[in-house]
């Protein structure tokens, strides 16, 4: 699904993926939630290789993929790049091994950062990874507590202030190497957007 997606968009898809963690999500696709993290990390080495190379042959305890090949390719020999989100251990080893981008979910003030990347370098040490050849994004739920709205309950960890503290806020985001942000603004409105 990936590729075609690449492809109508002239090879600007990224990729993002991560193990989940919203159970309702899972139900409702039928998706099973145990082992979510190992069913995770036995995906990445089948659909790694299937975007790069365009084939892989995969045997696993969760999945099987024979002979499996992707016909007609996208259109960047090593497919998109891969993003993979999150900040727990295992997770950041995944991302050290396998991604081009790790996002940083909800991040909120920017110093917050300094503690989570000094993790994922650990995560890229241990792989043998240099961590400078992994892109910096995050996710940053903004706050305009003047709106009377309230964050959705899995958006604690939110950033809020004025437009210019917000904005002064973001601009260290750059300076600390996210190089891509995804804002969710609350309330999720064309006003806040527009702020």
């Amino acid at each position: 699904m990936a590729t075609p997606l690449d492809a109508v968009s002239q090879g600007r898809l990224i990729l993002g993926l991560g193990a989940g963690w919203n159970e309702p999500e899972f139900r409702a696709f039928g998706f099973p939630f145990d082992h979510r993290v190992s069913r995770f990390e036995e995906a990445l080495p089948i659909i790694k290789p299937l975007l790069r190379e365009g084939w892989v042959d995969f045997h696993g305890a969760y999945y099987q993929a024979h002979d499996c090949e992707i016909k007609p390719r996208g259109p960047r020999s090593s497919g998109p790049p891969l993003l993979i989100a999150g900040d727990q251990p295992r997770i950041l080893r995944l991302t050290a091994q396998y991604a081009d981008s790790w996002n940083v979910p909800f991040l909120s003030a920017p110093q917050s950062l300094l503690e989570l990347r000094s993790r994922l370098f650990t995560a890229c040490a241990e792989v043998g990874r240099d961590p400078t050849t992994l892109e910096v994004t995050a996710e940053v739920a903004l706050d305009f507590p003047d709106s009377g709205s309230t964050p959705p309950s899995h958006m604690q960890h939110d950033l809020s202030g004025s437009t210019e503290e917000i904005a002064n806020a973001l601009h260290q985001d750059e300076q600390l190497g996210v190089g891509h942000l995804m804002l969710y603004c609350s309330p999720s409105t064309t006003g806040a957007l527009s702020r």
